[in-house]
């Protein structure tokens, strides 16, 4: 399987930058051997003079459509891979209309442009001109055309689903029309100018050929699914009628159409969408405690019965507090012929931490507008819905994370089938009692040698194989248990914080803890079935020596050394040179735990805010953590990120170590 740029989210890097670089030029010169460096030549098309326009980017579109679809049958790539424009009726309808009249006006369009301007046309560079002014004007003025820009969002559309055709007929009829075209449009040439550069020649009659041939094999390849819809309308047989509802299930679950977005449900609902019925499935008192503005509250046993009236019509979303069983009961629903019912994205803890989430306690920043869009959200879901419980009351209700969970809500809550208990203890302490059905991990495992540096965190795709391997998904909710060291679960969680996965919780006062109060344990194994967790790299928080280099030389961030105060001040050292990053502050990693009895428990949110309070000036000041190895930092970053809502929080993981080795950087 192939690693796409946009799927390691990598797209901001240099080597895409190189990358995007050598293919610009290439395709720029694809574009000049098509005649494109002319805005005579281009504008030939709206006098049927000259067709080149036309004719390239039918083989151009012809051409990546078969590319991509002959890849992802042969597994060499996968449609998560690959960016998927969304369809905007209203911002591409008018859109398109801007473009193509300045496509009239001028016989450029941007890339057309940037060829010209690199033969030498200067009227190609008053067009990019007039592009860079208009992309200008389009930010300026954007919080007025911002309507326009989100009016008529479909999400992501497939043409075979609008046509209910497999992606094989598809790519043919789209190929036939292609080539189809291209014969017309020459003879259309050949009829207003005399004369026709490719009709009738060899290499047209062969590249038809080739592009019919190659879509012939796609609809081939595609051929079962293609059989399957066409003739289901004439089959009685009821076996076959539910193995074709069961396929058409499975594609919509894999392009992604089976669920909503928590933001579009919001929107739909602040709008008051009368097709929209919102179903809540959970226990009547969870739904009594919360839920979400609208919705009706049906048992996952009456949901047939109830729902009967409302059977393909309209939009029915079910929710939950994550997605198993709106999921289930979905697909129980689709058998029994409804074909209009949707799961809500990461359930009311999606939705919680997406939608109703304060703009303050978020971990970066948020634009002008999604920040009035959420404050109206929280308005009409929270501020009027009376009776209801707050949004942080339902976060700790819900145990949306990352945050410390209690011993008490996991021993009510360690059996659910979206739970997943990681014990970071040694191997023999596991093995001779752990909570039912956790499993044991080493925080070790999750670290490595990267890029020269020792104990690092690994990279994304690595620390994705190995979640999968343990069997979680990305909507399970993970309760991280420590031993002696809390911050042996703050080093795991950032493996869930580079992943993005933010439904996680730290056992608070850990395994100790659980078992000084007498609560359940056992010895068994349990059983896991390997997931597939879809890499998803949402690190924006790791920073490299180089960054704190800057930090330094601009003085705009606090950098905050966490290792004791001996290491801190050079009286000890077990590293390449002693002492401390010039204008770090000392703040010793365990400070912020008390010891109770037997076991280790962070101190209490006011108890750190105080602290903390008389070292950061605010929340969204720019701080960089660091220890060592990453490992004690990483609890600090889990309490200012997590805890205390700290904003601006950074992660040396390199540590001294690293620092202390580079005999060119500055110590104190």
């Amino acid at each position: 399987m192939i690693d796409t740029l946009y799927s390691l989210n990598i797209l901001d890097t240099s080597l895409a930058l190189l990358i995007s670089l050598v293919l610009g030029i290439l395709f720029g010169v694809a574009l000049e051997k098509a005649g494109f460096g002319s805005s005579r030549r281009l504008s030939g098309i709206f006098y049927f003079k000259d067709m080149a326009v036309l004719k390239v980017m039918f083989t151009a579109l012809i051409t990546a459509m078969l590319g991509l679809l002959y890849a992802q049958a042969l597994g060499l790539i996968s449609v998560e891979s690959v960016y998927l424009m969304p369809t905007i009726y209203g911002a591409q309808i008018i859109g398109g209309l801007l473009f193509g009249i300045g496509f009239v006006m001028s016989g450029w369009c941007p890339g057309t442009a940037a060829v010209g301007l690199a033969s030498g046309k200067w009227d190609a560079l008053i067009c990019i001109l007039g592009a860079i002014l208009g992309s200008i004007l389009f930010n300026e003025t954007f919080h007025f055309i911002q309507p326009l820009y989100t009016n008529g969002n479909q999400g992501i559309l497939f043409l075979s689903d609008s046509l209910h055709l497999s992606k094989g007929v598809t790519a043919f009829l789209f190929t036939i029309i292609g080539i189809a075209a291209f014969w017309g449009v020459e003879k259309i040439e050949q009829k207003v100018t005399g004369k026709s550069e490719y009709l009738g020649s060899q290499f047209l009659k062969i590249f038809s050929f080739v592009l019919f041939s190659a879509a012939l094999g796609l609809m081939l390849i595609y051929g079962q699914t293609t059989r399957k819809a066409l003739v289901y309308p004439f089959f009685k047989n009821t076996q076959t009628a539910c193995l074709f509802s069961e396929q058409a299930l499975l594609q919509k679950v894999e392009e992604a159409q089976d669920h909503i977005a928590a933001e579009e449900l919001a929107e739909r609902l602040l709008n008051n969408n009368q097709e929209v019925l919102l179903v809540d499935v959970r226990p009547e008192n969870e739904y009594a405690n919360f839920h979400i503005k609208g919705a009706v509250n049906i048992r996952l046993s009456d949901l047939s019965e109830q729902l009967i009236g409302y059977k393909n019509q309209g939009i029915i979303v079910l929710y939950s507090n994550g997605m198993t069983h709106p999921a289930q009961a979905r697909d129980s629903l689709n058998r029994q012929g409804f074909n209009n019912v949707y799961i809500l994205t990461d359930g009311l803890l999606g939705f919680v931490d997406l939608c109703l989430k304060p703009v303050a306690l978020r971990s970066e920043p948020v634009p002008d507008g999604l920040a009035q869009k959420i404050n109206l959200w929280r308005g009409y879901f929270l501020g009027q819905a009376k009776g209801q419980k707050g949004v942080e009351e339902v976060r700790n209700f819900a145990h949306k994370a990352p945050g410390l969970i209690d011993t008490q809500w996991l021993s009510e809550n360690y059996k659910k089938p979206d739970m997943k208990i990681l014990d970071l203890r040694s191997q023999n302490e596991y093995n001779t009692s752990h909570i039912p059905g956790s499993l044991a991990i080493s925080p070790e495992s999750f670290r490595g040698v990267v890029k020269g540096v020792p104990s690092v965190l690994l990279p994304a795709a690595i620390l994705s194989q190995t979640i999968s391997l343990m069997g979680i998904k990305p909507n399970d909710f993970v309760v991280l248990v420590y031993g002696e060291k809390p911050h042996d679960a703050t080093l795991v969680s950032m493996v869930f914080e580079r992943l993005g996965h933010e439904n996680y919780g730290i056992l608070n006062g850990g395994f100790l803890k659980w078992q000084s109060e007498g609560r359940l344990v056992d010895t068994e194994l349990p059983k896991v079935i390997d997931s597939s967790y879809r890499l998803n790299y949402a690190d924006n928080f790791t920073v490299y020596y180089k960054t704190v280099l800057q930090a330094i030389k601009d003085k705009d961030a606090i950098i905050l050394d966490v290792r004791p105060q001996d290491y801190y001040l050079g009286q000890k050292s077990d590293e390449a040179r002693a002492g401390h990053i010039p204008g770090a502050i000392n703040r010793p990693y365990t400070e912020d735990i008390r010891k109770a009895d037997k076991y280790s428990l962070f101190k209490t949110v006011d108890e750190l805010t105080t602290a903390y309070k008389s070292i950061i000036p605010t929340n969204a000041s720019k701080i960089i953590v660091h220890c060592r190895t990453g490992h004690q930092a990483s609890q600090t970053f889990f309490i200012l990120k997590n805890l205390l809502g700290y904003t601006n929080v950074y992660w040396y993981d390199g540590g001294w170590t690293e620092w202390s080795a580079r005999k060119e950087l500055p110590i104190k």
